[in-house]
């Protein structure tokens, strides 16, 4: 089995209110998107596919070399369709059994918990989440099985949707990161100061 790993770096990310898109938002010198995909390529999955939107040009130049990079047409309709974008894209590569899905937003999301739903999906798994502190969060788990499903999503709607009609496993990643993301200014200090201590 082959787990991929991708990051979903679509958005515009207009609550944050600036000109950039939010995953070029700054973090101690350094763009969110690429704290995001630290972990993806620290967990040592492949392939690992970054899905780009607004200004994908620019989003997708903090991509290391290796990752693929992946444009959403209809990023401005929502999260599902950057999903879709993500699993088109692997749907050929035949040996690739799952997509374990992150958020840009969320950089301190660490590379155990990507490693961690691989390890489930290779126990059986084909929907399952990140649990921390008893919260479900990301990354998700979405087994091959499941991609139809997942196309059928639209919308600002996401994997998790998906459990409410299928079984889902629950992965303690208690310990591995914080999967805090940054929708506001706010939200961005309090990481800025935390990730400073």
């Amino acid at each position: 089995m082959t787990v991929a790993a991708v990051v979903l770096a679509a958005g515009s990310g207009s609550r944050l209110a600036l000109d950039a898109p939010k995953p070029l938002a700054m973090l101690r010198g350094r763009p969110l998107v690429s704290w995001a995909l630290d972990a993806a390529v620290g967990s040592g999955l492949e392939p690992i596919v970054l899905v780009v939107g607004r200004d994908g040009v620019s989003v997708g130049a903090s991509a290391p070399s290796g990752v693929l990079v992946v444009t959403s047409k209809e990023w401005a309709r929502g999260i599902a369709h950057s999903l879709h974008a993500a699993l088109d894209a692997l749907e050929p590569i035949g040996e690739v059994t799952a997509a374990c899905v992150g958020l840009a937003d969320q950089p301190h999301i660490g590379a155990e918990a990507y490693r961690r739903l691989a390890a489930a999906h290779d126990g059986g798994a084909e929907l399952a989440v990140a649990v921390y502190g008893g919260q479900r969060a990301n990354p998700v788990l979405l087994g091959r099985s499941l991609w139809d499903d997942a196309h059928r999503l639209d919308g600002d709607v996401g994997a998790r949707a998906l459990m409410s009609t299928h079984d889902v496993v629950e992965v303690d990643c208690t310990g591995t990161g914080d999967p805090r993301d940054v929708d506001t200014l706010d939200d961005l200090r309090a990481l800025e100061e935390e990730t400073e201590e």
